[in-house]
């Protein structure tokens, strides 16, 4: 069974015209450019997706405001608000060395480099300079693991492992 990755979460309609507000949580602009295949899900539990071609594209604030071939009107859209926009595993680009998507850093086990279990990385925040890892630990809070080389040594995507170099009051 394919499996579908979120690019976008319909927030509302815009206008009359058929257009709606999209949060993007994609880092690929081109995802929303006139043309391209999206396929909308009611919900995480939906298994009968539509598929929507994109008709026009444009920025709007935080916003990537969207019509799509074939709807014309805020009736017709009315039905996506609160949605999820996705695309096909198929679709995924291929990534440079050291780049990841975040479905293959999520879920992964994080160790010490001297072989210390840390926990498992639960989400990834985005706060600015750099993305940061919330990692769940056994009976103890959170750990934020800020992805910089200077302590994130190595990453196995192929075995879910993460090997960090603890910084002093990292781990605290």
């Amino acid at each position: 069974m394919e499996r579908f990755f979120n690019v976008g979460k319909v927030v509302n309609t815009h206008g009359v015209k058929g257009e709606v507000r999209v949060i993007p949580i994609t880092d690929f602009d081109e995802r929303f450019e006139p043309g391209s295949r999206l396929l909308f899900f009611k919900d995480d539990q939906d298994n009968n997706p539509q598929e929507l071609t994109v008709k026009s594209h444009r920025k709007h604030k935080q916003f990537d405001l969207l019509t799509f071939d074939t709807y014309e009107s805020i009736n017709e859209v009315e039905p996506f608000k609160g949605g999820l926009l996705k695309i096909p595993e198929s679709d995924l680009h291929e990534l440079d060395e050291n780049e990841f998507y975040f479905h293959e850093i999520i879920g992964c086990e994080v160790y010490k480099d001297n072989g210390d279990y840390v926990g498992k990385i639960k989400e990834i925040l985005q706060p600015g300079a750099n993305d940061v890892w919330v990692v769940k630990r056994e009976g103890l809070k959170d750990a934020l693991i800020p992805y910089i080389e200077s302590v994130v040594k190595e990453i196995d995507i192929s075995n879910q492992k993460v090997i960090i170099e603890e910084m002093e009051g990292l781990l605290d």
